[in-house]
């Protein structure tokens, strides 16, 4: 069989924080994501030969997927470099995982075509260094179930310990993204530095309890945990029609609806496909009237996450 030099993958969107989970919760998304070509070259390091869908820097060292590669042939310094062709879905500033998509499939890519030498969690902390050059710090809630599938917990970054958890059967995510941009180190600045004491219970109770309805398949008490009291209050100022939104999403029956990431694309959860579509016209009836362009996307959850194709 002859050796693989070049690889196609699939990078998929992702949701971040989860409502309560600010920077430690994340699910994965199946119907969106980005496309990577990467192939070995007999020079060494990484470059960027091609970006297809966005303006982004073809200089490895001010793009996302060439931080993250470039950190990641640090460690293991192979006797080759690598070219990245980038066919971007997923739109920068969106909310969604871009940039943790373009981190996440360098570091995937290269892993299989030097033959698998490091597990999903040493591949989470390589894409986390091209993370922090979009967002100003490392995180991993998109990351982590990018690599992973699924729903992940972030349970620490130093060391790194990411949790999987399971996904009940039939939860599908709707997604709306205002075409408006909302930049992830903006939407962190007017975060309060200091919350009370009871809001941080409250928060930390629905964390735990929306892990639990995940283990047990409890839409119910799944809904009941899709609460964000910290995080949601200060960032949905930035979104246009957030209010509206969410209240009559949520009286088309949604289990929950939350900001994803830092915005401004907005997520509901729903038990079965015919509520995440019912919960998709009703937001794109609230949103045509804005005059604001938007797109939807409706989506079972990926378990498997990003992938050869």
């Amino acid at each position: 069989m002859a050796e693989l030099n070049e690889i196609k993958i699939f990078a998929p969107a992702t949701v971040a924080n989860v409502s309560c989970g600010f920077d430690v919760l994340g699910f994965c998304l199946d119907t969106v994501g980005d496309e990577m070509i990467v192939r070995m070259s007999p020079e060494k390091g990484v470059r960027i030969t091609k970006i297809a869908g966005s303006d982004l820097p073809l200089e490895t060292h001010k793009n996302v997927a060439g931080v993250s590669a470039m950190a990641l042939l640090e460690t293991l310094n192979p006797n080759c470099g690598f070219e990245i062709e980038i066919y971007k879905n997923i739109k920068p500033g969106s909310g969604i995982g871009s940039s943790a998509a373009s981190a996440a499939g360098s570091v995937f890519a290269i892993n299989e075509l030097l033959g698998r030498p490091l597990n999903k969690t040493q591949l989470t902390a390589y894409a986390m260094k091209g993370e922090a050059l979009a967002s100003q710090c490392e995180h991993a809630d998109n990351i982590a179930p990018c690599i992973f599938g699924g729903f992940t917990l972030v349970k620490g970054v130093k060391p790194l310990e990411i949790l999987e958890l399971p996904t009940p059967s039939h939860l599908f995510a709707t997604i709306i993204h205002p075409q408006i941009e909302i930049k992830t180190s903006e939407a962190r600045a007017i975060l309060p530095k200091e919350i009370p004491l009871s809001n941080a219970i409250e928060q930390w109770a629905n964390v735990g309890s929306l892990v639990h309805a995940l283990h047990t398949s409890n839409y119910n008490l799944l809904s009941a945990s899709l609460k964000d009291i910290i995080v949601e209050p200060y960032r949905k100022q930035l979104i246009p029609e957030f209010d509206t939104l969410k209240s009559k999403t949520l009286e088309a029956g949604a289990l929950g609806v939350g900001i994803s990431g830092s915005g401004p694309s907005i997520f509901a959860l729903c038990n079965g496909e015919t509520l995440a579509d019912k919960v998709a016209e009703t937001m794109y009836s609230v949103y045509q009237k804005s005059g604001i362009d938007f797109n939807i996307h409706i989506s079972p959850i990926n378990k498997q996450g990003i992938k050869v194709i």
